[in-house]
């Protein structure tokens, strides 16, 4: 795999920055709503254009001469995209025609290094929107390209003009295959964006101690130790019954399909408010989805302790949170840094645990000592449970099936003591573990271990 161009998407507010971003890159991953100011952060999605990969980062739209709520931030987060960008798509409205704001962009942008490439949105009629685009010409930024981020007309013209910026493709540099996908996800104002920017070591994400900052699943690929790495930062999740449907329902859309493409969620809590129901019904998502986990609980540094509060927070989060008993806990400041690094040896731990496949040879062995120590219930008629053999069938997580002769003769404080058994002897830290219990004929079994001995 080879390091892609990145292209920077960058206007002032409300202009169809991530129409067109969502239109170029042929998703719908880019928020959008009739509302300025709703994308804040760098999002990254990945495109292609003739023989060429490439990646759009769209950014928030550019004020000068406010610093009012969160534009200073945003100013800083679209000159860092288009500090690594190979080139820049500076998005203005045909039906607005040029304002004061798209001059002041334009001065700024005539000023940096990247070449950039005039669009002119919301050109939805071809005859008209040569007339709309002609007055861009003022901007002195060269030929201004008509497009529609609605219907995606001229945007071919457009990725035409950009493609000469992209270096030759031998001459990229190599990147790892082999990469972690990790989400961030909790409630709002529980420190995910200042863990995100611990994390990484750059200032990735805004963070302020308004609820909300965060909107879009923000993505961003790094490096550590070697090993790559897709951290994903997401938007605070509120209960269902204060979410209203706009900006906010998006971002939470987003933050469920973050978990669903990750490999390892990080659930942030605060350890100022402990854990609440919120975070319960996060973790039961987790848990349902099948991730492999680790409980984050951040703002340590601020929480007064003594010798036995970690020990006594632990035992809390364990009887809080029973149905993850599997997951790891880590105490951290994402403030202060203590601790955050550790979160990456956490990270690989498991998921080479939820990737892991196990021999049946050995699933066998653990069933064959755990009925030994404590044997199946058998049923008021006298009719006892019995596990004839167990194979695992998938990973991520890893799933066993066992194959019994009755599985309502399986009651479910037995199960709970095989799933304890299997964790016990093969491990499994930090992700969940699935088994099917299956009935199956006596004969059939016959028939199968005469087909295993009649193989070996």
């Amino acid at each position: 795999m080879k390091k892609l161009p990145i292209v920077a998407i960058i206007g002032r507010p409300n202009v169809g920055k991530s129409t067109l971003v969502n239109r170029l890159t042929g998703s719908r991953n880019a928020i959008v709503h009739d509302e300025a100011g709703i994308t804040r952060d760098r999002l990254y999605e990945p495109s292609f254009w003739r023989d060429r990969d490439f990646l759009v980062v769209d950014t928030g739209g550019i004020v000068f001469d406010d610093d009012s709520e969160f534009l200073p931030e945003i100013r800083q987060q679209a000159m860092l995209a288009l500090s690594e960008a190979v080139a820049a798509i500076f998005v203005v409205d045909g039906q607005t025609g040029p304002t004061a704001s798209d001059e002041e962009i334009a001065e700024w942008l005539r000023q940096q290094s990247v070449p950039v490439f005039l669009a002119v949105n919301k050109c939805e009629s071809p005859e008209q929107g040569l007339i709309q685009a002609a007055e861009f010409w003022e901007l002195g930024l060269g030929e201004p390209y008509p497009v529609s981020g609605i219907h995606g007309s001229g945007t071919g013209d457009l990725l035409d003009a950009v493609y000469p910026c992209f270096p030759p493709v031998e001459e990229l540099p190599e990147a790892d295959e082999e990469q972690i996908n990790v989400t961030i996800i909790g409630r709002p104002n529980v420190g995910k964006s200042s863990l995100l920017n611990a994390l990484t070591g750059v200032s990735r994400s805004i963070v302020s101690s308004i609820s909300g900052t965060t909107r879009d699943a923000i993505d961003l690929e790094i490096e550590h130790q070697g090993q790559r790495y897709r951290l994903i930062d997401t938007a605070g999740i509120r209960k269902k019954k204060n979410i209203r449907y706009g900006a906010e329902f998006f971002s939470i859309n987003r933050a469920f399909k973050a978990i669903r493409r990750s490999d390892v969620v990080l659930l942030v809590i605060d350890a100022l408010e402990s854990i609440t129901d919120q975070d319960m019904k996060l973790a039961g998502r987790i848990e349902d989805e099948g991730k492999a986990a680790i409980i984050v609980v951040n703002k340590w540094d601020a929480l007064e302790k003594d010798s036995h509060t970690i020990y006594e927070y632990e035992k809390m989060l364990r009887d809080r949170v029973y149905f993850m008993h599997w997951s790891p806990i880590i105490f951290v400041s994402a403030l202060t840094g203590k601790r955050v690094k550790s979160i990456f040896d956490l990270i690989q731990t498991v998921a080479q645990e939820h990737r892991r496949r196990v021999s049946t040879a050995v699933i066998n062995e653990v069933i064959q000592e755990a009925t030994a120590w404590y044997s199946p219930p058998t049923t008021r008629q006298g009719k006892q449970g019995r596990i004839y053999y167990g194979t695992q069938v998938s990973s991520q997580p890893p799933t066993i099936a066992l194959f019994v002769n009755d599985p309502k003769r399986f009651n479910d404080p037995y199960r709970r003591y095989i799933d304890r058994q299997f964790r016990e002897q093969l491990g499994f830290q930090g992700t969940p573990l699935r088994l099917i219990w299956r009935g199956k004929r006596p004969r059939e079994v016959e028939e199968n271990s005469l087909n295993r001995a009649t193989r070996v």
